[in-house]
């Protein structure tokens, strides 16, 4: 495993000024949205991704379309940018390594090597006093059934790689379960967390630069269906006190892993108010969509200077607003109806093309910007109904 590079510690204060070549390993919706921010700033944006006509590589200057394992595609790469960002955690920790030794990583491998693996992250998070659901790792059926007399029932067993909207995750009522939760994972490395009874799901999105400081956007209140993001809400509905510790948290979490960029803790608040941190995202996140239209500054434009050594921006809410993700089973009966949704005037519309082009999987968002966080959810929810009309 990598160390930090001498390209991008913190110390570093070299600013990377509009007109620079950008890198994004990845070419996801959230690569397209940080590409609209950086172009719109005078920078020229390269993706680099294993899938030709992504998201972000539609309307990036450059598109390279090789896999992540040809080490010689990615030093090439890393050759003609002036930085490389990521836009999700699966990129392999050689790559990343081959791309640090050319050009700064930021956020840097340390960064993604312990935010994408989660026995890993949780062993972090706990060293450092930081609050999670009790939890221990297990690599074997015995290991598995250990770990689950720790914890005790019921219980979450997650897969400790490449987990994402709830996959590789399942409930475990008893220790009857364990065998058959063993079986659906593949027999791999896995981590069990005690099942947590849930007031809410809140998220902080907060950026660190170059130079060290910390911006953070106020915490976000999120509803998930299926496992998957389905609305966001800002201002979340928590006290004072734990908005406070949650954004005390995040800024424990950026300084500890001397992190360059843009990163998401997603928290619980379980119904007797313990605040507990679920995971990280080494990245822009869904439920941050909606600082494009509520913030100052938008996530997207907030790495774009973490990256780039500039200043951060404001991350003020303007207004309260409401976020809803929009899924490829809208499209399953044909196209929906846009007019209908766009007859609310509170209500903005963001498509990001086909996610995965030869599925032909589409995504997008919709946010509403209101005076109340109750209109903002009303109009942003009735607009999304209105699309199946």
């Amino acid at each position: 495993m990598s160390r930090p590079s001498p390209h991008g510690g913190a110390g570093h204060a070299r600013v990377i000024a509009p007109g620079a070549v950008l890198g994004v390993l990845g070419g996801g919706h959230l690569g397209r949205l940080f590409t609209i921010a950086a172009q719109r700033m005078g920078y020229h944006v390269h993706t680099f991704s294993s899938e030709d006509d992504s998201p972000g590589g539609q309307i990036a200057d450059v598109e390279v379309t090789a896999s992540y394992e040809d080490l010689d595609a990615l030093r090439t790469f890393a050759r003609g940018v002036d930085v490389v960002t990521f836009e999700f955690e699966n990129v392999p920790i050689d790559a990343i390594d081959a791309v640090e030794a050319v050009v700064p990583v930021r956020p840097s491998a340390v960064a993604l090597h312990t935010a994408q693996q989660r026995a890993r992250e949780k062993t972090f998070l706990a060293d450092r006093g930081v609050p999670t659901a009790p939890f221990a790792a297990a690599a074997t059926l015995d290991e598995l059934w250990d770990a689950v007399a720790r914890v005790g029932t019921p219980a979450v067993i997650k897969t400790a790689a490449y987990g994402y909207d709830g996959k590789g995750q399942h409930k475990a009522m008893t220790p009857a379960d364990v065998e058959d939760i063993w079986t659906a994972i593949g027999h791999q490395e896995a981590v069990v967390e005690k099942f947590i009874s849930l007031q809410a799901e809140i998220s902080v999105v907060a950026a660190r630069g170059v130079d060290g400081s910390i911006v953070q956007f106020p915490a976000f209140e999120n509803r998930h269906r299926n496992h998957i993001l389905d609305l966001t809400t800002v201002p979340a509905a928590v006290t004072p006190a734990v908005a406070d510790r949650a954004a005390e948290i995040t800024r424990t979490i950026l300084e500890e892993l001397q992190y360059v960029g843009v990163l998401c803790v997603e928290f619980f608040v379980s119904t007797d108010g313990e605040l507990l941190v679920n995971e990280l995202a080494p990245r822009p996140h869904n439920s941050g969509h909606l600082t494009i239209d509520a913030a100052v500054t938008s996530q997207f434009e907030q790495q774009v200077r973490a990256i780039c050594g500039l200043p951060l921006g404001s991350a003020e809410i303007l207004r309260p607003a409401a976020m809803a993700n929009l899924l490829g089973d809208l499209w399953i009966g044909g196209e929906p109806n846009w007019a209908a949704a766009c007859r609310f005037p509170e209500v903005k519309l963001h498509l990001y093309g086909k996610i995965e082009p030869r599925a032909g999987r589409k995504m997008g968002h919709l946010t509403a910007v209101a005076p109340t966080v109750q209109r903002a959810q009303e109009r942003v929810i009735a607009a999304r109904d209105a699309l199946l009309i």
